[in-house]
C-alpha cells in the first residue's frame, strides 16, 4: 500500500478531513460517514456505524483507472480489470 493510502485509511479510521495531492477525505459527523475523492471526483463512501465501504459504480465505470482501482483496493474493495473489462466483487 502506498503511503498516500495508508494516509487516506488513517484519515477515515480516525474520523478527520484529510487531502494530498489527488486524493481526499472528508468526514460528515451529522451522518458519520467519510466519502473519498480522487481528483475531485467521489470514489468511495465509508459509513462508520456499519464499517462498510461502498464504492462509486458510477466513477469507476468512468475512470476505470489504475489510480482509482489502487485506492478503492485499499479500502479493502475487490476491483480489478481483465481483458480491458473492470470486475468490481467479482462482476464485470
Amino acid at each position: 500500500m502506498r503511503l498516500i493510502e495508508s494516509q487516506m485509511n488513517d484519515a477515515i479510521i480516525n474520523k478527520f478531513n484529510w487531502s494530498k495531492d489527488n486524493t481526499k477525505v472528508t468526514y460528515l459527523s451529522y451522518v458519520d460517514i467519510s466519502n473519498i475523492y480522487l481528483h475531485g471526483y467521489h470514489i468511495a463512501t465509508y459509513d462508520h456505524a456499519l464499517l462498510q465501504v461502498t464504492p462509486n459504480t458510477v466513477t469507476l465505470a468512468a475512470w476505470p483507472t489504475r489510480t482509482t482501482k489502487s485506492r478503492l483496493r485499499a479500502l479493502g474493495v475487490n476491483v480489478y480489470t481483465r481483458k480491458g473489462i473492470t470486475f468490481l466483487n467479482g462482476y464485470g
